[in-house]
């Protein structure tokens, strides 16, 4: 069972901790993240979800994402996910980031990263990832029109395919 933080309309914690699931109250909000790896070639990693997961099964997802557990600052939860859903260690402590998209109930960090991994090497999460592939921009986009990929907003692709080389996007080591 997962614990989440709630935050006040300025992201500001309010000591107060929620159940994954519960309603929201007015006013309350919690804290998401994703992390979009991409490599020299300007591919972003892409994951497949597993067929049984609720929730776009089957579908095609960016690299990884999820809620932050209480106690977690946006950079743990980050490394968290990246570890757990495909078994990549990666340090973002001291990075901020790469953008914040606001949601009716929450805030989404968005971290961009480029990095080569070879796909061999990674360990998908049985319980959520079946396959993973690195993918252009136009392949995302065509699979979003093909109801393949989870039907992000064309323009937020747009927007991390363009911003992954912009400050606030980060170049790390494997």
């Amino acid at each position: 069972m997962e614990i989440w933080d709630i935050y006040d309309k300025n992201r500001t914690l309010t000591g107060k901790t929620m159940k994954r699931g519960e309603p929201f109250e007015k006013d309350e909000y919690h804290l998401v993240i994703h992390v979009c790896l991409f490599n020299e070639k300007g591919e972003m990693l892409i994951q497949q979800r597993q067929p049984f997961k609720s929730g776009w099964p089957n579908m095609w997802d960016i690299t990884v994402g999820g809620s932050a557990l209480s106690g977690e600052t946006s950079q743990q939860a980050a490394e968290r996910e990246v570890l757990e859903e495909i078994g990549y260690a990666i340090d973002l402590q001291g990075i901020r980031p790469s953008l914040t998209a606001n949601f009716e109930v929450g805030f989404d960090d968005y971290y961009l990263v480029e990095v080569e991994l070879d796909l061999k090497q990674l360990t998908l999460q049985q319980e959520e990832v079946q396959n993973v592939k690195w993918a252009k921009r136009e392949e995302i986009l065509r699979m979003i029109e093909e109801e393949t990929f989870i039907p992000y907003h064309t323009s937020l692709i747009e927007l991390l395919f363009d911003m992954r080389k912009q400050m606030g996007a980060h170049k790390r080591r494997v």
